[in-house]
């Protein structure tokens, strides 16, 4: 089974797993998140991150997911997927988080593509005509 942390700003990890949780009936194995605020040193989380990363793989490797491309948790993460059998998606949502829940005994490989579909797929525009899939852009 694919492990899974979430590193995000603040409470999102934890409300994130907490949501997964419910909908998914219970709180799923092999998931960890680690919150990052404004008073934390990066340099201290990235040691907490490494040790949560090393516990959660059982072997077939991790997937860290974090908030937004470019921030601190993004950042640590791309010092993380330097690991054998780490790998990082950026932009975490509640569809990414439970599409890969739904998938992660297949490969970490899988994982990703479902990761980044889950969340792409898990965004909709609402009309009064019904609910269109953003998955491509209008002209």
């Amino acid at each position: 089974m694919i492990g899974i942390l979430i590193i995000a700003h603040g409470s999102l990890g934890e409300s994130l797993i907490q949501c997964a949780s419910h909908v998914m009936g219970k709180r799923p194995q092999q998931l960890e998140y680690l919150a990052v605020s404004i008073q934390d040193d990066p340099s201290s989380l990235f040691f907490t991150a490494q040790a949560m990363v090393t516990k959660l793989d059982e072997g077939q490797g991790v997937l860290v997911l974090s908030d937004i491309y470019g921030a601190t948790p993004c950042n640590m993460v791309t010092k993380l997927v330097n690991q054998e059998g780490v790998a990082g998606v950026a932009g975490v949502n509640l569809p990414m988080l439970v599409r890969v829940l739904n998938y992660r005994q297949e490969s970490l490989e899988v994982c990703i593509d479902k990761a980044i579909s889950g969340g792409r797929e898990g965004v909709v525009h609402f009309t009064k005509e019904g609910c269109n899939h953003l998955t491509q852009p209008k002209t």
